[in-house]
């Protein structure tokens, strides 16, 4: 029986994006709202509902790094060169965010210095892995497996409001997260900023859905010139119908539920950016097929992600099992 490795690879790391954007999403998240919380005693009880979760988050970061490291090393070669600039600056986002994350706590007189750390650490982050995605969007110049561009090729309009498109996502997510994690007096601000900010990622999602098709002719054709134009309908109109579920669960005062339907919406968005591009993994010619390593190669990483995975999962599954509920008061300073 034969084994098609490069879409089974594929999948793992399609999944481990995902996760990371659903978990860590939230978390950059806290870091764009603490504009929006002017409180030491808010802004504790905001570190503290991610303190005990933050770190596995990150777990799956890694995991999209090294699959795509051992599974199709012409990405590397590729994406990395194309998007130098973006990506070291999001590590230093990153980097920012866990030194402010920890050290904002033990600090006295600087404290204010490491919220701002932390707020800015998770902007850059955020926006940077939206500009990276906007680039991988709009195609990269690759001749004989190799990255045959410009060092700067991944400036545009379009990727920079992809950017701009993360970010609204991630703080929406923790805007979610804070409705359901926290009570009293922020969470009524969270549900009061979450009705605003369902709007404005409804709207960056129509943009840069409209910008894609129509900047991107090889994307318009997979969506609108098929035989089966049904099959991808439905995305848009759940959408749709996810922003609407928002505004109403927040109007019912629902805790839950908010949160659940803004990881629908990224779920949707990320099958439409699939639908998009499927196979290729470096648009708009290079495919899973054309960037695989050796079957061998591919073959021994595989056995060993199918002993760590499933060890990965149960463990982030547990640590939020173990911190459920909701943070108090009284929970607020993170030590």
């Amino acid at each position: 029986m034969h084994i098609d490795l490069p879409v089974i690879w594929a999948a793992i790391i399609g999944l481990g994006v995902f996760i990371y954007v659903m978990l860590d999403g939230f978390d950059l998240g806290i870091g764009l709202l603490f504009p929006f919380v002017a409180t030491k005693r808010d802004r504790d009880l905001m570190m503290s509902t991610i303190a005990p979760v933050w770190d596995g988050n990150e777990t799956f970061l890694v995991l999209g790094g090294a699959g795509l490291y051992g599974a199709f090393p012409v990405v590397y070669s590729t994406l990395l060169p194309a998007n130098y600039l973006p990506l070291v600056l999001m590590v230093v986002g990153l980097i920012f965010r866990g030194a402010s994350f920890e050290l904002r706590a033990r600090s006295v007189h600087s404290q204010r210095a490491w919220d701002v750390a932390f707020m800015g650490g998770s902007a850059l982050a955020a926006s940077c892995q939206g500009i990276v995605l906007g680039s991988l969007l709009q195609g990269i110049r690759v001749i004989n497996g190799r990255f045959a561009g410009g060092p700067f090729d991944w400036l545009s309009p379009f990727s920079l409001f992809c950017g701009i498109g993360v970010v609204v996502t991630y703080a929406t997510l923790g805007c979610g997260w804070l409705i359901l994690k926290t009570e009293g007096g922020l969470q009524r601000s969270m549900r009061s900023l979450m009705r605003v900010l369902a709007w404005v990622l409804f709207g960056v999602v129509g943009i840069v859905s409209l910008w894609t098709v129509l900047s991107l002719p090889s994307i318009a054709h997979r969506w609108f010139n098929t035989s089966h134009p049904g099959w991808f309908l439905p995305v848009p109109l759940l959408v749709l119908a996810c922003v609407c579920g928002i505004l109403w669960s927040v109007k019912r005062r629902h805790e839950a539920m908010p949160f659940t339907l803004t990881l629908a919406l990224c779920f949707l968005g990320y099958s439409g950016l699939l639908i998009s591009i499927w196979p290729t993994i470096i648009p708009p010619a290079l495919t899973i097929w054309d960037a695989s390593s050796s079957h061998a190669s591919q073959l021994f990483a595989l056995v060993g992600t199918v002993i760590v995975l499933p060890v990965v999962l149960v463990y982030n599954a547990m640590q939020y099992r173990v911190f459920k509920g909701k943070v108090k008061n009284s929970d607020s300073a993170y030590h």
